[in-house]
């Protein structure tokens, strides 16, 4: 029997603002709390089977471990969990004087904003944990519980908003390896003469899995895999 509460673990890639990358994304996975520690103990047993007990992450991918990382992309698409990403596409070019109130900081804001926004309408409530990262600190994750209760007139179905490091848990790995792949193919990378083959046959395997080119964004209403291929806007 399904649980009324979701798990929320939010992850960023290229997400630095001076990191000299046009590209960046941010993603979630979902899942219920009734799943939680079943599809947890799923994934870390995938892990021992294929004797890979360490953090898995898009950096690691490797041919050697490239049956472990397809594995997990088979699990995925036959349980009940969902991802959601934003792919922000030339970020040199945001404008963040005119539609970010100068800040830099504002822009994540929104970008945390619109990436759980689908799930404003629910009647459920959820738990959001964040990656441990520089652009996160405590005072941001009470910024953000704030904007979702000023929307919610008190009444937020985001209950809660904690760090937690990626290490810890599978499931912010998870996103880290979607995301990895899609901004990999979103900078031209696969395009490179001595582009990582492990890689790019985990882009093809997970596109095919998927039935979208990760680059190009998906379909405003999917909700297993959702990419929103964001274009910034900039002043004339």
């Amino acid at each position: 029997m399904k649980s009324n509460f979701y798990r929320i673990f939010i992850d960023e890639s290229c997400h630095l603002e001076n990191d000299h990358f046009p590209i960046m994304g941010i993603g979630y996975v979902k899942v219920n709390e009734a799943d939680y520690k079943k599809i947890k103990a799923d994934i870390k047993k995938t892990k021992l089977e294929f004797k890979t007990p360490t953090e898995l992450k898009w950096t690691k991918v490797s041919l050697s471990r490239l049956p472990f990382y397809k594995a997990l992309i088979d699990y995925f698409f036959s349980h009940d969990i969902c991802f959601r990403s934003i792919l922000v596409k030339y970020k040199d070019k945001l404008d963040h004087d005119q539609f970010n109130q100068g800040e830099h900081d504002n822009f994540y804001y929104k970008m945390i904003y619109y990436l759980l926004r689908p799930n404003n309408g629910s009647e459920q409530q959820y738990r959001v944990f964040l990656d441990i990262k520089d652009t996160w600190g405590r005072s941001k994750l009470r910024k953000i519980k704030e904007v979702f209760q000023a929307f919610h007139q008190g009444q937020s179905p985001f209950v809660q908003f904690q760090h937690i490091r990626s290490h810890e848990s599978e499931f912010i790995q998870l996103v880290d390896l979607f995301l990895g792949a899609i901004t990999f193919k979103a900078r031209n990378e696969h395009l490179k003469s001595n582009a990582n083959p492990a890689k790019l046959e985990l882009i093809r395997y997970l596109e095919e899995a998927s039935g979208y080119t990760l680059d190009e964004g998906t379909v405003p209403w999917e909700n297993k895999f959702n990419i929103f291929d964001h274009q910034p806007r900039k002043r004339r």
